[in-house]
């Protein structure tokens, strides 16, 4: 069992001493971090924690998934590995397109109408 866990729903002014102080009363945290957004640098509600072992980390997730925090129930669960890629499109090995679906736009992607 992986011990990073994915912590969701946080309020937003929970800080990643907050998480470090809430996963330690059930074992050694090993990490904590609130992700941010990069121009505001505001919380974005959601945050990741590592556990020094999947025991532990399991006990987390059973004591304070569904738990409230400042009126939001949050979720604690294993954080999934990040999927290969990512971004919002842009340019790849196959050229820029704005679209997968051959049913819409001129041709072979880029800019267009379509149907919807």
């Amino acid at each position: 069992m992986a011990k990073n866990l994915y912590v969701g729903n946080l309020p937003y002014q929970t800080t990643a001493d907050d998480l470090r102080e809430a996963f330690s009363k059930f074992g050694e945290v090993t990490r904590a971090q609130v992700v941010s957004d990069r121009e505001t640098g505001r919380s974005r509600g959601f945050g990741f924690v590592e556990m020094a072992s999947a025991e532990v980390a399991q006990a987390a997730i059973e004591a304070l998934h569904g738990m409230s925090v400042d009126g939001r129930t949050i979720v604690v669960n294993l954080a999934r590995p990040r999927e290969a890629g990512g971004g919002a499109g842009g340019y790849n090995a196959g050229g820029f397109t704005a679209s997968k679906r051959a049913d819409v736009g001129y041709g072979n992607g880029g800019y267009g109408g379509g149907r919807y």
